[in-house]
């Protein structure tokens, strides 16, 4: 989501000022530095102590999981880290639960808020590679009359521009308290029409500005143009497809996380207590934003989607088309992103936040993939830039 929009649902976009510590608990301080994957082997007994205390410092990436949970008081920190070669390290830092003290779970599932996007945009773009749906189509085509409001036509916002956050079409987050988000079940269509009610941010094609109002769009044209839930489309079309074991569409009603995970939380305002979120109603995210995976599968998705198993080469060449979106070199194409990585060249992926959790990650065109999760949203300048911080240290390592 956009900065201006509430925690519980915000994108991989979001940027806030001020550097602020946080205080750790006594568990997550004692669990910092966990590596449950891949850790270094011991050194022989000849080796000299010198390099018997190299082999036991933890790696790049690890330094960073535990800069996060020691600077920026997150809970818990996962990664899944996958080299060119296919070898794959998965990582915890912190504890699974601030109550209880257990331990993180490896590669446990967790809610990856807005990387749903690039799922709903594949389900679009194979349809357009059918010829069922057409990218520069108005969105009246496939919804006649529904995209009405103040400087809003249907007829003058297109597919492209929806899955391009091009629109202009206002944020519904905004507008829906995080308790609210937290108990309620939403129709798609409750959530178009909390944001309907507010004038355009832009007229169509003027400006990029992300808005989730984009995606239940694209998700209620999916579900039009193949008379199916959205849900059974992305399940059927992309993670049965790919071999997605742990990834999947909460049921509507279903607000537990099925398969071992890490305990989430949130706190807003950013100078409240945290307060355990791990159980809600994720139905205010829908296409934007309702789907729980693991890093590993994360890495999975990304990586065949860049490798041409999910699309077409056209509809992946239109996906890879990005612009600009802020100032951080973040370019955002149809439901994909790009971000410069400090060792040259870009990583693919989207990223997301919902209430709990914060996911991070893609993959380079050679092959590398690389996606960190932590279990409370950063609330300053520099935990978000820490979170990038872990990424980066993957795929350049």
């Amino acid at each position: 989501m956009r900065a201006q929009t509430r925690q519980g649902l915000r994108s991989s976009t979001r940027q806030q000022g001020g550097r602020r510590r946080r205080a750790v608990s006594a568990a997550a301080a004692v669990a910092i530095g966990v590596m449950t994957l891949g850790a270094l082997a011991p050194p022989a007994a000849s080796d000299s102590a010198a390099s018997a205390a190299a082999a036991a410092r933890p790696d790049a990436v690890q330094r960073a999981m535990n800069t996060l949970v020691r600077d920026d008081g997150m809970p818990a920190v996962l990664a899944s880290v996958q080299d060119r070669n296919g070898r794959t390290r998965s990582y915890t830092a912190g504890v699974g639960d601030l109550t209880t003290g257990s331990k993180v779970p490896r590669d446990g599932q967790v809610r990856i808020g807005s990387n749903t996007k690039a799922f709903t945009a594949v389900v679009v773009l194979q349809l357009v590679g059918e010829g069922k749906i057409g990218l520069d189509a108005t969105v009246d085509t496939y919804l006649p009359g529904l995209v009405r409001g103040k400087g809003i036509d249907g007829r003058r916002i297109t597919v492209r521009q929806l899955l391009q956050h091009t629109s202009g079409l206002p944020e519904y987050g905004i507008h829906v308290d995080d308790d609210e988000i937290r108990n309620r079940y939403f129709e798609p269509r409750e959530l178009l029409d909390i944001a309907l009610r507010y004038k355009a941010d832009a007229a169509p094609g003027k400006k990029w500005g992300y808005s989730n109002t984009n995606y239940v769009l694209a998700g209620l044209i999916v579900q039009k143009v193949t008379g199916r839930p959205l849900a059974e489309e992305m399940d059927r079309r992309i993670i049965k497809r790919i071999g997605l074991r742990h990834t999947y569409f909460p049921t509507p009603g279903e607000m537990t996380i099925r398969e071992p995970h890490p305990h989430g939380y949130h706190r807003n305002p950013a100078n409240t207590p945290l307060r355990d979120f791990t159980e809600m109603d994720p139905s205010a995210g829908w296409a934007a934003g309702q789907l729980i995976s693991t890093n590993s599968d994360l890495n999975r998705f990304f990586t065949a989607l860049l490798a041409g198993r999910l699309l077409p080469a056209a509809q992946l060449a239109e996906m890879r088309t990005t612009v600009p979106a802020g100032t951080s070199g973040l370019r955002y194409g149809l439901g994909l992103t790009s971000r410069p990585l400090s060792c040259g060249g870009v990583y693919w992926g989207h990223g997301g936040d919902i209430a709990g959790y914060e996911t991070r990650g893609g993959v380079t065109d050679d092959g590398r993939a690389a996606n960190v999760a932590v279990t409370n949203i950063p609330t300053d300048e520099a935990a978000t830039q820490h979170v990038k911080d872990a990424v980066d240290r993957a795929l350049c390592g």
